[in-house]
């Protein structure tokens, strides 16, 4: 999966953010998280749903039994974590949505799911229900 990535972020940052193939017309942000044990720091490429002034991105792991690492290391962060949108680099403040915990998490997981075509796909592959993000740029 790294490799992928590293050729996701690579053209992402080749071409100012803006994907083509399987992302073309969609949103994608490279965020910055340092893992919550090593403090070692990690980008991930991610599908990032438009919601006014903020986006709502996703920890579906591609319908993996488990939460991806960036989602437990987001909320063990305390501050501002660090994106890439498009050209710039930028803070970002951030908060994780659960099923059954947060109230508005139905509405911003069927943003995301409307947004991205792959998400029906991704359920099929799982029980889990998937927590969300909502990142709102500085």
């Amino acid at each position: 999966m790294a490799s992928f990535n590293d050729t996701v972020i690579e053209n992402f940052r080749a071409n100012d953010g803006v994907l083509g193939g399987h992302w073309e017309g969609k949103t994608t942000l490279l965020l910055h998280t340092p893992g919550r044990k090593t403090g070692k720091v990690t980008i991930n490429p991610l599908v990032a749903a438009p919601d006014g002034d903020t986006y709502v991105i996703c920890g579906s792991a591609g319908g993996a039994p488990e939460d991806p690492q960036w989602v437990a290391n987001l909320e063990a962060l305390d501050g501002p974590v660090t994106i890439e949108l498009g050209a710039e680099t930028r803070k970002a403040d951030f908060r994780v949505a659960r099923p059954g915990r947060d109230a508005d998490w139905e509405r911003l997981y069927g943003i995301w799911r409307a947004y991205w075509p792959d998400a029906a796909d991704y359920e099929t592959k799982t029980d889990r229900k998937f927590p969300v993000a909502v990142i709102t740029p500085r």
